[in-house]
């Protein structure tokens, strides 16, 4: 079935990929990960012909979401560095790594957020979670775990930036 479904759609999941995100390879990340989560979920299809709209709205949230880990990576510029010595994230694509110093410094503006807060940035941002996995774990509703991340993240944009001095973070809202 997955086989079947992927045959006839992988074109058009790719192309929706690539003009959402103008990358190549990005486009080629989001229609892999489309898929694994259209197998992951081919049960919750139910009205089969709706199938091309159902995997390309898990395109358009995949893609979505690539593009919100990349803003909130984008959050951190200057901490954020290639080639140091720790991973930042395993399991990422890019293998982004961080240098210890920098490192010290978003765990101890974590440690100041509400547990709850932290919670969200830990299971969305460092452990890649989506909002449903996320809401799942903590047993409330998606709605929730989306704003109390938004909230979070602006919270630790106002910190850094009280503590860092960092002025490009006011540009970057």
């Amino acid at each position: 079935m997955i086989e079947e479904l992927y045959d006839e759609f992988h074109k058009d999941v790719y192309h929706f990929s690539l003009y959402f995100t103008n990358n190549k390879e990005e486009a080629e990340d989001i229609t892999q990960e489309t898929f694994i989560k259209v197998m992951k979920n081919l049960y919750q299809l139910k009205d089969m012909s709706k199938r091309k709209t159902w995997i390309l709205s898990i395109a358009r949230n995949t893609a979505v979401d690539l593009k919100r880990k990349q803003k909130l990576l984008n959050f951190f510029p200057q901490i954020l560095l290639r080639n140091q010595q720790h991973s930042f994230q395993e399991e990422s694509n890019d293998k982004r790594l961080m240098n210890k110093e920098n490192w010290s410094n978003i765990q101890e503006v974590l440690l100041h957020l509400k547990p709850h807060y932290r919670t969200i940035v830990i299971l969305r941002a460092l452990k890649e979670l989506s909002v449903k996995e996320t809401a799942e774990i903590l047993g409330c509703s998606e709605a929730k775990v989306s704003v109390d991340f938004h909230r979070a993240v602006n919270k630790l944009r106002k910190e850094l930036h009280v503590q860092e001095g960092w002025d490009y973070l006011e540009e970057s809202k």
